[in-house]
C-alpha cells in the first residue's frame, strides 16, 4: 500500500484478495471504500485504518504550496497552505517571502517581481530559512518550483508555454510568470 495522504471522501485502492476489515476513517459507500479523515491507509493486524497526517509549521527544506497575497518591487509574499504535501488547518496559514534574489538562480539582478507572479497565483517554493519573526523565507530557484496555478485576467486556468510565460485558452493572450516544470514532463 503507497503512503499517498488521502483526503475525505477519496477512494482507497484495496489489494487483491479478501476485503479487510474496515477501521477508523475508513467507510464503504457503492461498494468502493472510502477515507473519512486527511491521512494514510495502513493496516493494523487484519484492519485498514487511516493514520492521521499532522500538520507542522514549515523548516528550512520543507517544500510548500501558497498564494500571492501582496507584491513590491524587490518581494512577493505568500500566504503558505501546504507544508511538506500535508494542508495545515483553515486559519493557520503562514506568511512566506519570496525575495527578488530567490525568484531563479541565474540572472538574479535582472528579476522583476511583476513579471514573475501575480497576486492569487499558486506557487511552490522550498523554505530557505526561517527569516524574521513574521515570516519564512522561500525560494523558487528551481526548475521544479514557481507558478503551479495562475488565473488570467479573463478569469481562465492558465497554461505554461515556458518557464517564463503562461497561455489563457480563451484569449491566447501570453502572461510573464516563473512557472514551474510541470511534474509529468
Amino acid at each position: 500500500m503507497a503512503s499517498d495522504i488521502l483526503l475525505p471522501g477519496q477512494s482507497v485502492s484495496l489489494p487483491r484478495g479478501p476485503a479487510p476489515k474496515l477501521g477508523g476513517g475508513l467507510y464503504s459507500k457503492d461498494g468502493q471504500v472510502r477515507a473519512s479523515l486527511v491521512g494514510v491507509a495502513q493496516y493494523e493486524g487484519s484492519s485498514l485504518v487511516i493514520s492521521r497526517v499532522r500538520s507542522h509549521p514549515p523548516a528550512a527544506n520543507s517544500v510548500v504550496l501558497g498564494t500571492v497575497t501582496r507584491l513590491s518591487p524587490l518581494q512577493a509574499i505568500i500566504s503558505i497552505s501546504v507544508v511538506d504535501g500535508v494542508p495545515l488547518p483553515a486559519g493557520e496559514e503562514f506568511n512566506g517571502v519570496i525575495r527578488t534574489q530567490d525568484v531563479r538562480a541565474t540572472e538574479k539582478d535582472k528579476v522583476k517581481i511583476g513579471d514573475c507572479f501575480r497576486g492569487g497565483d499558486v506557487v511552490k517554493g522550498v523554505v530557505i530559512s526561517l527569516g524574521d519573526a513574521r515570516s519564512y523565507y522561500i525560494t523558487t530557484a528551481r526548475n521544479d518550483l514557481g507558478v503551479i496555478f495562475a488565473t488570467s485576467e479573463a478569469g481562465a486556468s492558465m497554461d505554461p508555454v515556458s518557464w517564463q510565460e503562461m497561455r489563457c485558452p480563451k484569449t491566447g493572450r501570453i502572461e510573464k510568470r516563473k512557472c514551474a516544470k510541470p511534474e509529468t514532463l
